[in-house]
């Protein structure tokens, strides 16, 4: 009996503490460093755990974000103690005020390590900028 509330407690401790580590994921933001080159910003954001159909990647506002929105798989045999992966994750980085990019030409690649590269070309012509 007493073995059995310690279970309990032990569980629900483990339970609380992974739905505060995904709170605290989901609300932390994505990693993300911005590297610039003479023809392109690339942001890189840390998307773990990510597959293609999760990814949302968008410019905006001089601003690439990236809104992922993940699944967890059933595991056979297993059961879940308790869920420390957020689910849904965003990311945003600003680019330079001066930023003139084509934002229409921008790609998205997301690697099997679980790494978003987003990336915006400059653009000479301001016309086409969307800053």
């Amino acid at each position: 009996m007493i073995r059995d509330v310690g279970e309990t407690l032990g569980s629900k401790a483990m339970e609380a503490f992974g739905r505060a580590m995904a709170r605290t994921q989901e609300h932390g933001g994505l990693g993300v460093d911005l590297l610039t080159s003479e023809d392109a910003y690339l942001a890189v954001f840390d998307a773990p755990g990510a597959q293609g159909e999760d990814v949302q990647a968008r410019y905006e506002d001089g601003a690439v974000l990236v809104r992922i929105d993940r699944f967890r798989e059933h595991r056979e045999g297993f059961e879940m103690r308790f869920p420390g992966r957020g689910l849904s994750l965003d990311g945003r980085v600003e680019l330079p005020d001066d930023a003139d990019v084509d934002p229409d030409s921008a790609t998205a690649t997301l690697a099997d390590n679980g790494t978003l590269q987003v990336r915006v070309p400059r653009t000479d012509d301001p016309a086409t900028a969307d800053a």
